[in-house]
């Protein structure tokens, strides 16, 4: 269902991509900015790990640096059936955890010095499970994919306003036009968050399989809820979205759901003991 769920928010986006290419720029149009979005998203894409990593200021670590932390994602991502990623700590007091990477065998898990104080061992299985299944489903690739779609967007609706669109002179509803140019970035944002909150669901269901006991994850997705509400951390907004609770979104001040990256923790939570009984 919710990869179901995912497919209909692509096609939706891309269909949006279609109709506003088509009204402002044509198909070579459509085209152009389609690979300007694509060379601007390529760089975050192929070398996000290195790029994440300095975002968070995040050093990588051997095991024998931190062997308890090195040896639970070893034996973590042999259930999950995945290569050994690299393991990374970053000095931040707020708990909480990201992965990235472009795939399954250049992938990056780290956690914050602060979750490795918080939460017990088990509840840190169900964090780094939950990283591992972001890695397993390809998140990353699937999030470049809709940060192209929504940029083209962007662009296009920047070509109507700056440049007139195709056809100025062509007739048609103006405020109409007007309309598309400003609700179609907004829509296509909206697709894009709505995506995201999906790949956390599902990332949650799948490291819960992988570390075998969901109500862990439940018990950490708590603790690292009301540890991002209580300790601020000083990190790029960029990369914020990459982390298990988004760092920024908790100290946002009234952010609409619908343009937010991560789903209630509320709802994450009660999903999870769902699957738990």
């Amino acid at each position: 269902m919710n990869n179901l769920k995912v497919f209909a928010l692509m096609a939706g986006m891309t269909a949006l991509f279609g109709v506003l290419g088509a009204s402002f720029a044509g198909q070579s149009g459509m085209i152009t900015f389609l690979l300007i979005a694509g060379v601007m998203n390529f760089g975050m894409y192929w070398f996000s790990s290195k790029m994440v990593l300095r975002a968070y200021g995040a050093q990588v670590v051997t095991a024998r640096e931190a062997p308890q932390l090195y040896e639970m994602v070893d034996r973590l991502r042999l259930r999950a059936d995945l290569p050994m990623p690299t393991v990374a700590i970053a000095p931040h007091a707020q708990p909480n955890a990201f992965a990235t990477g472009r795939n399954p065998e250049n992938a990056v898990v780290c956690v914050t010095e602060g979750i490795m104080r918080l939460v017990s061992p088990d509840e840190l299985e169900g964090v780094i499970a939950h990283e591992l299944a972001h890695i397993k489903n390809r998140d990353m690739l699937l999030q470049t994919f809709t940060a192209t779609m929504a940029g083209a967007i962007s662009n296009l609706a920047y070509f109507a306003v700056f440049f007139g669109g195709r056809d100025r002179e062509g007739g048609g509803n103006p405020i109409a036009a007007i309309a598309m140019m400003i609700l179609g970035p907004m829509a296509a944002m909206v697709i894009q968050m709505a995506i995201s909150r999906q790949r956390e669901f599902k990332a949650d269901a799948v490291g819960a399989q992988i570390c075998g006991r969901p109500l862990s994850l439940a018990n950490a997705l708590l603790k690292l809820d009301a540890g991002a509400h209580r300790i601020p951390m000083e990190v790029s907004p960029s990369v914020a979205p990459l982390a298990q609770v988004n760092p920024l979104a908790a100290h946002g001040g009234g952010i609409s759901k619908l343009f937010s990256t991560h789903p209630p923790t509320a709802d994450r939570v009660a999903a999870l003991k769902k699957l738990a009984a």
